[in-house]
């Protein structure tokens, strides 16, 4: 080791030739992941980071009205279907 070089001064080189090769190697990785004929490490096709999705629609609801809700109701369409 030369007497007028420190030691920062001697890993520096090191440090960073070590920060560039990790720098490559992970993006090697990335670039190799977001390949398009890359295949998948899961069998499933959907995403893991959405829930479940249901394959069926939800129950139909259905609520009575009373005479008066539905005039009500009837009022508030005519009125709508005029401001056209």
């Amino acid at each position: 080791m030369p007497e007028n070089v420190s030691i920062l001064q001697l890993l520096g080189p090191v440090v960073l030739a070590l920060a560039a090769v990790l720098w490559v190697m992970g993006l090697v990785r990335l670039l190799r992941r977001n390949r398009p004929e890359a295949t998948p490490w899961q069998a499933d096709p959907m995403l893991p980071g959405l829930p479940h999705q249901r394959q069926t629609a939800p129950a139909l609801e259905a609520v009575e009205l009373t005479p008066a809700e539905r005039d009500a109701f009837a009022g508030l369409v005519r009125r709508l279907g005029d401001g056209h």
